[in-house]
């Protein structure tokens, strides 16, 4: 039996998000069990930049609820995304999940290629702003094979279903979370190197993918937009190999570091008695919290 891991990205009980994250688990065809992860209810703290889970064992020095999470994915055997989106983004829980990102790098071999569909929820038609871009590059950063993401609008709690057609697009999900793999690379609009559909314009015709970061060319051709996105050979987004020399360079950053202390020491100094902070009153993990214990 497959086990479908949903993280879902709101702190509504019942809301929408999750309500279409369990009308895509009724709409499977496959035997599974659904476990889902209420992304804001957990404890996952900063991520320190400490590095600590490239080396040793592996692990994150930091005791809360991500190593629970890591768990459940590892376990997994596909993955629906949902997140609503808060001032045209995704909630911050799923960026906070994403900043501990690091941990995955030695577990990419396993978890390359499981399948992940994604779902975003809007209140206002139009207004998603960058949510599914959000939740599609997290399910790149997560090396997982994203299948079909869509974009759905519901305000209230269940107002998502107040419009029929929503659940279909939640069968539409279910069909791709374990179908073939989507004719990205035969559509004009997306991009052939990754399937995103958002792009940077850093001039008249010069574009960059904002999902797998790939530079390329916008070009006309019988009327018709095309982009000719060139992905940078070994990129680490694109293959699970390239995945696995990024994190070998992410653990050269010490050795890097080590070799260049003073001198960036000496860059960084001069600035340390700039300005003002406004100062914690000893919120639990800041540097003006730990001072006062």
């Amino acid at each position: 039996m497959n086990r479908i891991l949903a993280l879902v990205a709101s702190p509504r009980r019942l809301g929408n998000s999750e309500l279409m994250a369990k009308e895509i688990s009724r709409n499977l065809s496959q035997p599974h069990r659904l476990q889902l992860v209420r992304l804001p209810d957990m404890d996952i703290r900063p991520c320190r930049a400490c590095y600590t889970c490239l080396y040793d064992e592996h692990t994150c020095s930091q005791d809360d609820d991500f190593s629970r999470i890591l768990e459940a994915i590892l376990k997994a055997d596909a993955f629906i995304l949902a997140a609503p989106a808060y001032l045209l983004a995704a909630n911050a829980s799923l960026k906070r999940f994403l900043d501990r990102g690091l941990s995955l790098h030695h577990h990419f071999r396993e978890l390359w290629g499981k399948p992940a569909i994604a779902v975003t929820v809007a209140g206002i038609p139009g207004m998603e702003g960058y949510t599914k871009l959000c939740l599609e590059s997290a399910a790149r950063l997560m090396g997982l094979e994203l299948k079909a993401s869509e974009v759905v609008y519901g305000a209230l709690p269940g107002e998502v279903f107040l419009d029929e057609g929503n659940r279909q697009v939640a069968r539409d999900l279910a069909v791709a979370l374990f179908g073939p793999p989507p004719p990205w690379r035969s559509l004009p609009w997306r991009c052939p190197a990754c399937g995103g559909d958002t792009f940077r314009f850093l001039g008249p015709d010069r574009v960059r993918c904002m999902t797998c970061s790939s530079p390329g060319r916008v070009e006309v051709k019988e009327g018709q937009i095309t982009f000719a996105v060139e992905p940078p050979e070994d990129h680490f987004f694109l293959t699970v190999e390239g995945a696995v020399r990024h994190g070998e360079w992410l653990r050269q950053m010490k050795e890097r570091f080590q070799a260049k202390k003073q001198e960036l020491k000496a860059i960084c100094l001069p600035y340390l008695h700039d300005g003002e902070w406004l100062e914690s009153r000893g919120v639990p993990g800041s540097a003006q919290g730990k001072a006062q214990k």
